[in-house]
Order: structure tokens, then C-alpha cells, then sequence
């Protein structure tokens, strides 16, 4: 996971300025906001240092920055979102139909967001409002809210800081289970976790933690 990150940080830092090789329908900047307008089309969307908004009813194949949020809006899709300083947000209702990532970022998705592929971050929260996830879950430092309704195919993996992700906060990630929610698959933790899981939710297997449980809408 984290020469997966580090190579996807390296492939943005170095290609998202070479805006000749952009295609037809795509948005390309090295400074300032890439924005698609409420109901509008376009190819891939992306920018150095800025954010990248996609408006409501807004369809895109990939949208990605280096320095700079990503936010996708209600009704939106996506074939994948990326940033590497910054966070991630989807609206209610939105798709990603591939994968999402960030690097140092919290990750939300919005009541009834869809995502067809793994959701992973390194540093950052990531935060489920009864949203989907096909293909797991990961982080390094991050918490992770699976709220209440959400449903999680793949697993979840929180892997151990080292080499270039070695960073100071010895605090451990914070892992919540929200009631009625689901994760399929293992649930892997390869540093300190503090996991805490609805008596209403499923979860598979864990390895690495002992789950503790809770009541209510909240531990």
C-alpha cells in the first residue's frame, strides 16, 4: 500500500502539467480551480495547485489534483477521484465507478454515494453517510467511520507507518462500525487500532484487533 501511494503521488506531481497531452473534452491546469459546471460532460479534469469542483448532474471520466481538494457533487460520476494534499468529497447520490485516493486527505462520502472501487488514503478521516464501497477500504493514519446504513465489499486494511509515510502521531487510528452497517470481507490491522463496532452491525473476519462493541447511534 505504501509504494502504491508513492507511486501514484509521483505520477501527478510529474504528469498533470504536461497539458498538451490532454484529449478532446478535457480540463487541464497547473494553477488555479478546474471546474465543471451543474449538468455538464467532460473528459479527464485536473489541476497542480488548485481545486477541482464537479458540479451537480456533472459527468467526468477522471479528476485529480496535487495540491487541492476534489469535490464531486450530488448526482455526479466519475470514473476515479485523486489528490495528494488535500481531501476528497462526494456528494448524495454521486458514483465512482472506479477508485479513489489520497494521499494526505480526509475522504467523505455523501448519503447514497456509490464507489465501484477501493476507497484509500495514507493521512486523513475517512467517512462513510450510508454509502457503498465495492472494493475495501484502506489507510495508514487515518480513522475510518463506516456510518450507520453503509455497506463495505473488500474489506478494510489499516497498514503500518514506515519508510516514506513515517510520521509522528503515535495516536491510533480510530475505527467505528456504525450500527446497521456492513463490511464483507477481512478486517486487517497491522498497527494499534481502537475498533468499535455497532451491536446491530456485520463485520467478517478481524485480524489484528479485538472489536469492542456499542449501542445507540454513537460509541
Amino acid at each position: 500500500m505504501r509504494r502504491h501511494h508513492l507511486a501514484f503521488a509521483l505520477a501527478l506531481a510529474f504528469c498533470l502539467p504536461l497539458a498538451a497531452m490532454a484529449g478532446d473534452g478535457d480540463i487541464d491546469k497547473v494553477n488555479g480551480s478546474a471546474r465543471v459546471e451543474a449538468g455538464q460532460t467532460a473528459g479527464d479534469v485536473s489541476t497542480v495547485n488548485g481545486a477541482v469542483r464537479v458540479g451537480d448532474n456533472a459527468t467526468v471520466r477522471d479528476a485529480s489534483t496535487v495540491n487541492g481538494s476534489v469535490e464531486l457533487g450530488t448526482h455526479a460520476q466519475a470514473q476515479s477521484l485523486g489528490t495528494v494534499n488535500g481531501s476528497i468529497t462526494l456528494g448524495a447520490d454521486s458514483r465512482v465507478h472506479g477508485k479513489i485516493e489520497a494521499v494526505n486527505g480526509a475522504i467523505r462520502l455523501g448519503h447514497n454515494a456509490d464507489v465501484g472501487g477501493r476507497v484509500s488514503n495514507v493521512n486523513g478521516a475517512i467517512t462513510l453517510d450510508a454509502a457503498h464501497v465495492a472494493e475495501g477500504l484502506g489507510t495508514v493514519g487515518g480513522d475510518i467511520d463506516v456510518g450507520e446504513g453503509s455497506r463495505v465489499e473488500g474489506g478494510i486494511l489499516v497498514d503500518k507507518p514506515g519508510g516514506w509515510f513515517h510520521f509522528g502521531d503515535s495516536r491510533p487510528p480510530h475505527i467505528v462500525i456504525g450500527p446497521h452497517a456492513v463490511v464483507q470481507g477481512t478486517l486487517e490491522f497491522r498497527r494499534e487500532v481502537v475498533l468499535q463496532v455497532s451491536d446491530s452491525a456485520q463485520i467478517g473476519k478481524v485480524v489484528g484487533a479485538t472489536p469492542v462493541k456499542f449501542s445507540g447511534a454513537q460509541p
